[in-house]
């Protein structure tokens, strides 16, 4: 069976609500979205209207598989106790803001070790994690999105994910978000169907199908194994048509949400949903 659950990260500039109604408006059946500005650590608080008008969309529109991304300046493995603690309580209420809206998913970029090594760098994330489950409603899972390994971003092989889920001891409130983008440009190839079957073994080997709960479909706009972060629209950058054409077709994927997360000019989202649809056998 095709997958289900195609969608894009869409904009709240009318809300939550508006978010969701956007994303019906353009195809989707899932989608992402922030529930804040993801460059400022300060939030609006979530009112009873907002949560009331984004009941309201997905009972309008059908669209009930939501994620949230949360803000590009959480980095749980900082060299720097503050900016580190700043991190912690941020991603807590992160989490908690999830749970005001009723979302089940709200997905994080691991963070940077900035020096201190992979090592030292997971014992942070670990420890900090523990606090942020500890501390945030248990309704929500958080997923960790691999990265493309620039500087010293932690989360670029499967190893490293693996490492925090051990270091959280199975915890099942933590699953992986994995974006096609980062992952080929941290070395995990996908473009012919030997390596798309290759890389998603490796994966189930090291981490499990059963902790993947999002996917970011992106192609690269940078070469295999650059490590370099670019998005490109749907086959056309480096990675190419072939593996997209497989995920939407691939049974694995059918429950999973596969979101959009290319460039949005020129209808860009709107068209790569197409493309995806297209795909489907």
């Amino acid at each position: 069976m095709p997958a289900e659950l195609l969608g894009a990260h869409t904009p709240i500039k009318n809300g939550l609500g508006g978010a969701i109604r956007e994303g019906k408006r353009i195809g989707c059946t899932a989608v992402q979205v922030f529930t804040k500005s993801p460059q400022l650590w300060k939030a609006k608080e979530i009112s009873a209207e907002m949560v009331a008008d984004f009941k309201a969309a997905q009972a309008e529109t059908g669209i009930t598989e939501v994620v949230v991304h949360d803000s590009y300046l959480i980095n749980m493995a900082s060299a720097v106790e503050e900016g580190r603690e700043k991190s912690i309580l941020g991603l807590t209420d992160e989490l908690n803001r999830c749970a005001q809206y009723g979302i089940r998913y709200c997905n994080s970029h691991m963070g940077a070790h900035v020096g201190q090594g992979v090592e030292e760098g997971i014992r942070l994330l670990v420890e900090g994690a523990k606090r942020v489950l500890a501390n945030s409603d248990p309704s929500v899972i958080l997923l960790m999105e691999t990265t493309a390994g620039s500087g010293s971003s932690l989360g670029a092989t499967f190893e490293e994910l693996k490492a925090v889920l051990d270091g959280l001891h199975g915890d099942a409130r933590v699953g992986v978000c994995v974006d096609t983008c980062h992952i080929f440009a941290a070395g995990y190839d996908l473009r012919t169907p030997e390596t798309y079957a290759e890389t998603w073994a490796k994966f189930e080997s090291v981490i499990g199908f059963d902790r993947l709960k999002a996917v970011h479909c992106n192609d690269s706009l940078k070469p295999f194994g650059s490590r370099k972060d670019r998005h490109a629209q749907l086959s056309e950058g480096e990675i190419g048509e072939t593996p997209f054409r497989l995920m939407v077709n691939d049974e694995r994927f059918r429950h999973i949400p596969i979101l959009l997360e290319t460039p949005i000019e020129n209808d860009g989202h709107e068209r790569d949903l197409a493309k995806l649809k297209s795909y489907i056998a």
